[in-house]
């Protein structure tokens, strides 16, 4: 699958043609994926419980080709379809397989104490950089983020003032409500885990 360019959307697409500029936060998306899993497979009541006792199933991978489709329609125009991740996992499989569906990868390494700090920085400044640089408000233009964390309200505020509308791809238990209230539409995953379950 061939990533676009923003340059290359912007030449392609319409006037009137909004583009969508997608962005990733793969950490997020894999730990709440792995907390719905563990109540799929009975390991928890609920994800309430599966939070508390802080329960996962460590063998869940997400298909990064559904996660494809759900996030960037065939029929629209791809400005950006970028992911972030951090290590571990440390096996390169994971992200080429995220590249050969189409995402653009990025990917940190954890700090000392085991802790992700430049995820949500990078998808915050890539979106901000994206305002400035390509996004039309005019032409209808729409940024996606695949991710839950309330640290986005902040970037959500801007791109809304400056005309652009913001959506939501997650699961439902992720999702600060404080970020969904600022989105113009939130799609839900939930009805979607088994297709999003990769099958090693």
């Amino acid at each position: 699958m061939v990533q676009n360019s923003p340059e290359e959307a912007m030449s392609q697409a319409a006037a009137s043609q909004p583009v969508l500029f997608v962005y990733v936060d793969n950490s997020n998306l894999w730990i709440e994926g792995q907390r719905l899993s563990a109540v799929k497979k009975g390991l928890a009541t609920d994800v309430n419980d599966a939070t508390k006792r802080k329960t996962f199933d460590n063998t869940w991978r997400c298909d990064f080709g559904q996660l494809y489709k759900i996030a960037c329609p065939d029929n629209a125009r791809i400005g950006r379809s970028k992911l972030w991740g951090s290590r571990p996992p440390d096996d390169d499989s994971v992200w080429n397989m995220a590249k050969k569906e189409g995402f653009q990868v990025e990917v940190f390494d954890r700090n000392a104490g085991n802790k992700e700090k430049k995820v949500d920085t990078a998808i915050t400044a890539f979106m901000i950089d994206d305002l400035h640089e390509f996004m039309k408000p005019d032409r209808g233009d729409i940024a996606v983020l695949v991710g839950g964390d309330g640290d986005f309200v902040p970037a959500f505020e801007i791109l809304k003032n400056k005309g652009i509308s913001v959506e939501i791809v997650f699961w439902e238990h992720g999702l600060s409500k404080e970020l969904r209230d600022k989105a113009d539409r939130h799609v839900s995953l939930n009805p979607h885990f088994e297709l999003l379950s990769r099958v090693s």
